[in-house]
């Protein structure tokens, strides 16, 4: 009796599982409209993953400004919330790496955290040497980079987990007037969620659960029957699982994102041959911490 149950109830999931397969892709939507951020945006694009993280030191204003001189299209940043809630701009959950201090950001003070040398750590030479100590660089607050780059393109990550930053975020982004020159998102979905909520004219990033959620469809060939949220898919061109490595970007993957209208930029790429290996295959950008090397790649494919 177990069984005949058992094996009824697997039947009509499967059945069901059909129907909804089948009604989603009959009911196939047009493309995602293009949001400002994209509309204009060169490509290939040229994201300096944290401002450049191999040439300056990362996350700095410094390394921003160098960057955007340089000629990149987007600075590519983290941010995380004070104790006191300011917006400062680090990938890390402590300063322990990037600076000379020691503590978790969300335990520090905007004061203290602004009184470490954000140069101290970065190294060209594999430690050898260290340009960039004692040259008063330090974590600069998100504000901060707007006041000093007001016509820079900037991809931010919310990199806690922590929705209760989202309605500062969106304020500072509202107040600043940067709903055009922003794409925001997080890993985390209720993070993500949060800035979709607050911020429905800006652009957004896909979560890891999203995307997943289309690296599977595509992978059996049914990506119409995903209705993306995002309008952009950021991942490294493979990934380990179990001790596998997996291969992420294709060109199917590629294919079928642009067929969801969706951009298609990948992390972290430094060599120029992987470079132009995904340009090859259609990406629409490439973040990277050699953006003096990436430059050089597009021009010399005439972009």
């Amino acid at each position: 009796m177990v069984t005949w149950f058992l094996k009824r109830t697997l039947l009509a999931l499967i059945v069901a599982l059909i129907v909804w397969i089948m009604y989603r892709l009959l009911t196939v939507e047009a493309p995602k409209p293009v949001k400002p951020f994209y509309e204009h945006l060169p490509k290939p694009t040229v994201y300096a993953h944290r401002g450049g993280a191999k040439l300056w030191p990362e996350n700095t204003l410094f390394a921003f400004q160098k960057a955007w001189e340089l000629g990149v299209d987007v600075l590519e940043m983290d941010v995380r919330s004070t104790r006191d809630g300011a917006i400062v701009v680090i990938h890390d959950s402590t300063v322990d790496r990037t600076t000379d201090g020691s503590g978790a950001v969300r335990e520090m003070t905007l004061a203290e955290i602004q009184a470490l040398d954000a140069g101290y750590r970065f190294t060209p030479d594999g430690g050898r040497t260290f340009p960039y100590r004692g040259r008063g660089i330090r974590i600069p607050t998100l504000e901060e980079v707007f006041d000093a780059l007001p016509r820079a393109r900037f991809n931010i990550e919310v990199k806690a987990n922590d929705p209760a930053l989202v309605p500062h975020l969106a304020a500072l982004i509202q107040k600043k007037g940067m709903e055009e020159q922003v794409v925001v998102g997080a890993a985390d979905q209720r993070t993500a969620n949060a800035l979709r909520a607050a911020l429905p004219e800006v652009a957004t990033f896909a979560t890891r659960d999203e995307i997943r959620a289309f690296w599977l469809w595509q992978k059996v060939r049914l990506a119409r029957a995903w209705r993306p949220v995002p309008d952009a898919l950021q991942v490294p061109p493979t990934y380990t699982v179990a001790g596998w490595r997996v291969a992420v970007v294709s060109p199917h993957f590629v294919r079928a994102a642009h067929g969801l209208g969706l951009h298609v930029a990948v992390w972290t790429v430094d060599d120029p041959d992987e470079m132009v290996r995904l340009l090859d295959m259609g990406v629409d950008g490439i973040m990277t911490d050699r953006p003096d090397i990436l430059l050089q790649v597009v021009r010399d494919r005439g972009r």
